[in-house]
């Protein structure tokens, strides 16, 4: 499809669209793979330093989620930051800063320290997600957004992807200087976040007005689409602060979120652990290789899924169906001995979890103005993270209890098919207004 410009320059939609892809997602992909490895990696670390720390279960789990804690206090207070400093500078400060403090992990000598640095990574991090989120519907329309944050998001179990064979054979392979591989590989892991915060201020344009790599036609064509964009929706509001803290819907989709966190990060955080418990005789690096099983297919499911939810224009079935999937698997996880089957569960899974992810977050820009979704992202991104402090510490209170995770893996399905069943009751009405839970449950 092409279209001219008000002054009569041709302009070829799809080409132009595509060079935006090309020149926005590989970088911010990129980005979003380093902040998973830097957070994620702890799960891998955890193979060796919970006995070098003499760690129980139970405080490997408070390790794991305290990071969000941190990341829940300051994720709206530095998503308005980014809107007043603007993308290039608040995206490379959050790298610099979230670089240096994982690089400090690799040198904690207790649990205590431990605690500090992953709350004050959550700190660093804060704001990073929905900034780019956000920062993702100035250069995109609303019928791309659910693909282009797909291709943004697969970088999550791209991350994993990567990082479990990486952190592993780190952690195999390299004791230079006396100290333990799991240290080396905190440290090393921390180095491209640094190296990425250089490169955001050299190269990641504000807005399309400030890409030179765009022509004045091109520009122009991208704000009239975008204009239009807001037109075609009568229902989206402008919220001030208070008010988007206070709103049901952004609430609702907050507590969705929460639960959906408890049951992809209390499963994400732990499966290193549990392949581990298959056999005593795997080294780290097979578990490394294993783990890459799961998200790869969650990676190529997830894409897939999103191009069909923008391919037919609809969020609420494309976001919780997968949820539901993702509920039935991670029970039969628990209750499947075999070590194949058990992988095969943990994949789809980790599938219908990740597919899940981008129709759920076209769903705020459905009914709010871009400055109001700009701060509703961030509040129901920080909320939900709260999950991701409940899932790893509540699998690991119960694995200390019982000598096993599959209770609390088996309660974390149970709660990840409360959000299929909230999400379920969202309505969406042709003109893209959300209408509230309790209105849906009410017939």
């Amino acid at each position: 499809m092409s279209d001219t410009t008000t002054t009569g320059a041709f302009i070829d939609e799809r080409a132009l669209v595509h060079k935006i892809t090309w020149r926005i997602i590989p970088f911010v992909f990129i980005l979003y793979v380093i902040s998973y490895l830097d957070r994620a990696n702890i799960g891998y670390a955890a193979l060796q330093m919970n006995r070098e720390l003499a760690l129980s279960s139970e405080a490997f789990g408070l390790i794991s989620g305290i990071f969000f804690i941190g990341y829940f206090a300051f994720e709206v207070p530095s998503n308005i930051a980014l809107n007043r400093f603007g993308a290039r500078v608040w995206i490379a400060r959050i790298l610099l800063t979230w670089g240096a403090i994982s690089f400090a992990c690799g040198f904690v000598q207790n649990a205590t320290q431990l605690y500090v640095l992953r709350f004050l990574l959550g700190v660093a991090e804060a704001g990073f997600f929905p900034g780019i989120i956000v920062y993702l519907t100035y250069w995109f329309r609303q019928k791309e957004l659910a693909t282009t944050v797909a291709l943004f998001t697969a970088a999550i179990p791209v991350s994993y992807i990567i990082g479990a064979p990486l952190s592993t054979w780190i952690m195999d392979n390299v004791g230079w200087l006396g100290l333990s591989g799991w240290r080396w590989m905190l440290m090393m892991e921390a180095a491209p976040a640094v190296i990425g915060g250089i490169v955001c201020l050299l190269y990641l344009p504000d807005r399309p007005q400030d890409a030179g790599w765009l022509t004045q036609a091109e520009k122009r064509w991208l704000l009239s689409e975008q204009d239009k964009d807001r037109k075609a929706r009568p229902a989206a509001g402008h919220l001030g602060l208070r008010q988007t803290l206070g709103n049901p819907r952004v609430l609702y989709l907050s507590f969705i979120y929460f639960v959906y966190q408890c049951g992809s990060l209390g499963t994400g955080y732990w499966m290193p652990q549990i392949i581990k418990s298959f056999s005593s005789r795997l080294t780290h690096t097979e578990i490394g290789l294993i783990a890459m099983i799961p998200y790869l297919f969650a990676t190529i499911v997830m894409i897939a899924w999103s191009r069909r939810s923008d391919r037919r224009a609809e969020r609420r079935l494309h976001a919780a169906l997968p949820l539901g999937v993702a509920a039935c698997a991670m029970l039969a996880t628990g209750l499947v001995a075999d070590p194949v089957a058990a992988i095969a569960m943990i994949s789809l899974a980790l599938a219908g979890l990740y597919a899940f992810k981008s129709p759920f977050w076209a769903l705020p820009t459905l009914f709010l103005s871009r400055e109001s979704a700009s701060v509703s992202i961030a509040v129901i991104n920080s909320i939900g993270n709260l999950g991701g402090f409940v899932g790893p510490f509540f699998i690991g209170y119960v694995k200390d209890a019982t000598h096993s995770a599959t209770t609390g893996l088996m309660l974390l399905a149970a709660l990840v098919c409360v959000a299929f069943l909230m999400t379920l009751l969202i309505r969406i009405d042709e003109r893209g207004r959300a209408v509230e839970a309790a209105r849906a449950a009410a017939g």
